[in-house]
């Protein structure tokens, strides 16, 4: 087996950053030394993906290295931070050659995709799980939070709905297609990074939808102190989902399925035009699925089905994830 430290020179040394990068000292050192962006506040979030729990043992190792660092990036997204920088802990339980090459290839082209330097992390020996670090910057005066939602405000999410938990079905199923649109949603989800920096001044309140549509907003009713109601009709299916699900069980999927790595946010009402211009300039729609309301609680679903991704729970009534 590789030593850490030649598995880090051979697989995670990336070529010395330019000064607009903002790192003055990198890889290799005891600790990376940064330089933030004089005026910006640093937003920084962690997330660890577990091999069976968040993704399949036999996924492909690129993907894996992809998924990663994108859902962590998609924290960012939501706060509308630029990234910039990210720190990364693999633990494997053997080094295979092949499947370092891969999952190194996928982190390396969505760093590069993103703008987001790898500066530093660790490598170690046990069950497979790799942990990332990100951090960004953005304008304190207009961050993106889960507090800001007013009464009266619109709800809206970007992109589509139901793909990561239609991908997963599908997965579960033998579909190993690596083009099937549902398995690319689930498998190499991407941060909605551009879009959250084009919705600042514009968001009252945002959050990435990692654990459930219906699980999120009620993250952010609980931090805004207000209730919701929701139009399911509304919701924007992902490409192949009713085929894949059916129609019920895919408004259920979009609902509570998790996985999507989109944004939901609430705005006032007379600028959601204007957000959908920023975000058409993206190709990227944006749907209005509901209203912010006084009265706590949510209207337009059954009762009880805020549950969402939790983890030591797993996802009620649907026998938890892979």
């Amino acid at each position: 087996m590789h030593s850490e430290f030649e598995l880090i020179a051979r697989y995670f040394t990336p070529a010395p950053p330019g000064p607009e990068a903002g790192v003055a000292l990198g890889v290799g050192d005891d600790c990376t030394l940064l330089a933030p962006t004089p005026g910006r506040r640093l937003a920084v979030s962690v997330d660890t993906s577990v091999a069976g729990v968040h993704f399949p043992d036999e996924a492909p190792a690129e993907a894996i290295g992809h998924r990663a660092l994108a859902v962590s990036l998609s924290d960012l997204a939501a706060m509308g931070a630029r990234a910039r920088w990210c720190l990364m802990a693999l633990t494997l339980a053997e080094a295979d050659d092949a499947w370092l090459e891969g999952f190194s290839r996928g982190f390396r082209a969505l760093c590069e995709a993103s703008g987001t330097a790898l500066v530093g992390g660790d490598v170690t020996r046990g069950a497979t799980a790799i942990g990332v670090t990100v951090m960004g910057e953005v304008d304190p005066r207009v961050a993106l939070t889960r507090g800001g939602a007013r009464a009266g405000d619109l709800i809206a999410v970007t992109g589509t709905l139901g793909g990561g938990a239609g991908g997963l079905a599908l997965w579960q199923r033998g579909e190993r297609d690596p083009a099937h649109p549902l398995l690319v949603r689930y498998l190499r989800p991407l941060p909605r990074l551009a879009a959250g920096e084009a919705l600042l001044g514009l968001a009252t309140a945002a959050i990435d939808v990692s654990d459930g549509l219906l699980a999120d907003l009620g993250h952010v009713l609980e931090a805004s102190g207000v209730g919701a109601e929701l139009d399911r009709d509304a919701l924007p299916l992902a490409e192949g989902l009713v085929a894949a699900l059916g129609e019920e069980p895919a408004r259920q999927a979009a609902l509570g399925g998790g996985d999507d790595y989109e944004l939901l946010l609430t705005l006032p009402a007379e600028r959601l035009d204007e957000a959908r211009g920023r975000l058409a300039a993206l190709d990227l729609p944006l749907t209005a699925i509901g209203r912010i309301t006084e009265a706590p609680g949510v209207v337009g679903v059954e009762a009880g089905a805020l549950g969402g991704w939790q983890h030591f729970q797993g996802l009620p009534d649907r026998g938890g994830q892979p």
